[in-house]
């Protein structure tokens, strides 16, 4: 009989400890739901959901949770006067907007801002002293080395920042960007110009057959387009990019897999002038009369093609790490 007592005992102890590990599971699981509840809540109200020190304790960094949680800290406060904060905002906010629109949106990913004047305790938590900052938590563990965005070589295009999310998460999110309107309005001020050009000129047409003139459009549009000024007018990345650190201002995108506004100038000034070098020595060698006259013009064009091509064969060396080739620079 005391046998007996002892085996209910023992299989009443086991069963009061397995209520308690389901209930405790079915607790957590009701808090991670919860949770996961909450930020879909403030998601459908704004794609990218503020939070301060508080929030960010309980529904980023604490367990139980069920989704991943992508986070940008920033600093947008005009007194800061962090530029590049604003340019990442707005890439970040058209990665948000696409997930919103996917139809893969869920509650297993949610975008989050955090800036440092309403959670200046987060950055301290993290070891930041710097701004913007790309980070991903994922929803089991804590984060890891590459669960950060490395902007300063990868950039921080919605295009590059949603191929980091997928690299982490393993969602797919492809970016929609809103329409611009600018080019198909400057297309129809071109159109314009030229109707009205040849309007104005419909009695002595005789400049259509000029060699020169059809000869410089070409080379401008080629100019354009070797330059990148279609990939900016896709992609939309930044004029420039100022370390926020140093203060130094980068004007040559760091990777071979973006650019800034400023750089596809820059290349456009190289190419335009390896064409003048190009052109002087055509024409030197044309140049009828006094040979000193045809050799200076021969070297000048020669000195302007050599000095120009090396300076963009070494913006061509700093985007691809490793190029082994160099000349002059």
């Amino acid at each position: 009989m005391a046998t007996t007592g002892w085996k209910i005992a023992v299989i009443c102890c086991i069963l009061a400890v397995c209520a308690s590990c389901f209930a405790q599971k079915k607790s957590k699981e009701s808090l991670a739901s919860e949770k996961a509840q909450q930020m879909m809540d403030w998601q459908m109200k704004k794609v990218i959901v503020k939070m301060n020190g508080e929030k960010f304790r309980h529904y980023v960094k604490s367990t139980p949770k069920t989704h991943s949680t992508i986070v940008m800290l920033t600093a947008l406060k005009a007194n800061r006067r962090c530029t590049v904060c604003v340019q990442a905002f707005e890439e970040y906010q058209i990665l948000a907007n696409s997930w919103r629109l996917s139809q893969l949106f869920s509650d297993k990913l949610f975008f989050v801002m955090v800036d440092y004047d309403e959670g200046p305790d987060v950055f301290q938590s993290l070891n930041l002293n710097t701004a913007p900052v790309f980070m991903h938590f994922p929803a089991k563990g804590k984060p890891k080395r590459g669960d950060t965005l490395d902007i300063h070589r990868i950039g921080f295009a919605a295009e590059q920042i949603s191929r980091w999310v997928a690299e982490r998460t393993d969602i797919q999110i492809r970016v929609f960007r809103p329409p611009s309107y600018s080019g198909t309005l400057t297309l129809a001020l071109l159109l314009s110009l030229i109707g009205a050009l040849l309007y104005i000129k419909r009695n002595n047409l005789e400049f259509l057959y000029n060699k020169t003139s059809w000869g410089i459009g070409a080379v401008t549009i080629i100019l354009a387009m070797t330059s990148g000024q279609m990939w900016n007018h896709i992609r939309g990345p930044p004029f420039m990019h100022r370390n926020p650190q140093t203060g130094q201002v980068h004007y040559i995108h760091g990777s071979s897999q973006g650019q800034f506004i400023i750089e596809t100038y820059i290349v456009i000034l190289l190419n335009a002038a390896i064409t003048v070098g190009m052109l002087l020595l055509n024409e030197g060698n044309n140049v009828k009369g006094d040979a000193s006259k045809k050799r200076i013009m021969v070297l000048i064009g020669l000195g302007t093609y050599a000095f120009f091509f090396s300076v963009l064969l070494s913006v061509f060396r700093s985007k691809y790490q490793g190029y082994p080739y160099s000349f002059l620079i």
